[in-house]
């Protein structure tokens, strides 16, 4: 059992300044996998002050210094690549390959980019008389969740570390091994003392403290988008930046000419990818109604090919995060049943031969409406809804129709038109048959949030924008 029972401030490991514990439940057992210090404001006060006495130095590093400690984070971040693996699959139940393979990917590749970004952005500009600087915007409060927990640090971490700023970490509660072992990366690839520090704690406790200090400069959050809201309420009287990755209930809109053997296959594993805890997943399948049928029939097969089970071996989903993760799923597969949609596969109650464990049976719903709550409501769980449309003009009408706008997908043959719909979808990251590049924005309109990662566009949300008047004279 893992004892992670101290905090990394200033550059050393230390104890909390007030006795608390949490237990850390391996979703795949129900058994308790570690336990981990319970930060507090004052925690919370101690880190910042380390952050905002390592700013000054940090934010005059030039480019090439910073680079020199992003690759050499990169060194550290492959030697330890079995460590955040395992503990990802404890932590979260993530199955091993998956785990030790996309879970750690993502993470690489936001560094690579980021490493990218940095050795080529443009950090001073003359325009005219005026020199337009981008600057670090100072302390960074870093707050992020449980269902992709190293990728969704390493895509805050390194922006902010590639700009100059200092930060203070808050990694989930739920899954907080992959935020130590990420901790002793850095420690191991020589960031300064006080540029990057780690509390771990709950959201009363540490996370509410963090979002309100006065010292903090900037909140990023990723998270739900109820939490969202008391993070930016809590950041409200101090006027700090804040910006956020919040919920999804995103569209994959099948136009007719697409293959359906293979994009309705696609959209289940999307689905199921992760036990489905992704708020970018396009958990609602737009089909031409006409082939509702064949919809269903496809994904009724690529949903039970899914293995379920002990996330150790060699099962393709594995369990969901909680026990309260697991009823509130099961509550909302039950309303969709109550409510008249079609029960294509799945359903409530554990999968057949797992009675220990937060598994949930792959399920998949046919003739969905959208004013259905499945098709309202963030599940977070391996649950797809499948809706049909009589036009396209109907299809960008109900993909649109949610409080949500953090993704979608497209899938088509005519590339034009695919293109003409991904352009009318109010989302803030729209695949076309699933793209995918670490260097788009991520982030959401509505309800998904506020702000962009990944990228130079992450950058961006590190930095002050200074306009130096007069700092030369203009032309004749």
């Amino acid at each position: 059992m893992r004892d992670y029972s101290t905090f990394y401030i200033g550059g050393a490991w230390v104890d909390p300044a007030e006795p608390g514990t949490f237990e850390v439940i391996n979703p795949a057992t129900e058994e308790v996998a570690g336990i981990v210090a319970a930060g507090t404001a004052a925690d919370i006060d101690r880190a910042v002050t380390a952050a905002r006495t390592a700013f000054p130095a940090w934010s005059s590093t030039t480019v090439a210094e910073r680079s020199e400690v992003l690759r050499a984070i990169a060194d550290a971040y492959h030697k330890r690549r079995d460590d955040l693996g395992t503990a990802l699959t404890e932590e979260m139940g993530a199955p091993t390959a998956l785990a030790h393979g996309f879970q750690l990917d993502l993470a690489a590749g936001h560094l690579a980019k980021a490493i990218e970004v940095l050795e080529n952005y443009v950090f001073s500009e003359q325009r005219g008389g005026t020199l337009v600087v981008k600057e670090p915007i100072g302390v960074c409060g870093l707050i992020t969740p449980w269902n992709w927990p190293l990728s969704l640090i390493a895509v805050k971490v390194f922006p902010a570390l590639a700009t100059g700023c200092t930060m203070v970490l808050k990694p989930s509660e739920r899954s907080p091994f992959t935020g130590r072992i990420f901790t002793e990366i850095l420690e191991a690839a020589g960031v300064p003392a006080g540029v990057f520090n780690l509390v771990q704690g709950d959201g009363p406790g540490a996370g509410a403290p963090l979002s309100a200090h006065p010292q903090v400069d900037m909140i990023s959050f990723t998270g739900s988008t109820r939490a969202g809201i008391e993070i930016a309420r809590d950041a409200a009287p101090t006027v700090k930046r804040v910006t956020q990755e919040l919920g999804g209930k995103s569209p994959n809109i099948l136009l007719d000419d697409a293959d359906f053997a293979v994009n309705v296959g696609k959209g289940v594993a999307a689905v199921t990818l992760n036990s489905g805890q992704t708020c970018s997943a396009t958990t609602r399948m737009l089909v031409p109604r006409s082939r509702m049928a064949e919809a269903a029939q496809v994904s009724r097969a690529a949903a039970e090919q899914v293995t379920v089970g002990d996330p150790t071996g060699d099962a393709g989903l594995g369990p969901v995060v909680s026990g309260s993760q697991f009823e509130r799923i099961q509550s909302l597969i039950q309303t969709g049943i109550d409510e008249g949609a079609t029960l294509v596969t799945g359903g409530v109650g554990r999968p057949e031969g797992l009675m220990r464990g937060f598994y949930v049976k792959p399920t998949v719903f046919a003739d969905v409406t959208n004013d259905m709550t499945i098709a309202r409501e963030e599940i977070f769980g391996p649950v797809l809804s499948i809706l049909g449309y009589d036009d396209l003009d109907q299809a960008v009408s109900i993909a649109n129709d949610t409080e949500y706008g953090l993704a979608a997908n497209v899938a088509g043959a005519d590339l034009d038109q695919a293109r003409a719909v991904a352009r009318r979808i109010r989302a803030g990251y729209v695949s076309i048959n699933d793209g995918f590049d670490f260097a788009s924005p991520f982030g959401g309109y509505k309800k998904s949030g506020n702000g962009r990662e990944w990228g130079e566009f992450g950058f961006e949300e590190y930095l002050e924008t200074k306009g130096i008047l007069g700092y030369a004279p203009e032309d004749a």
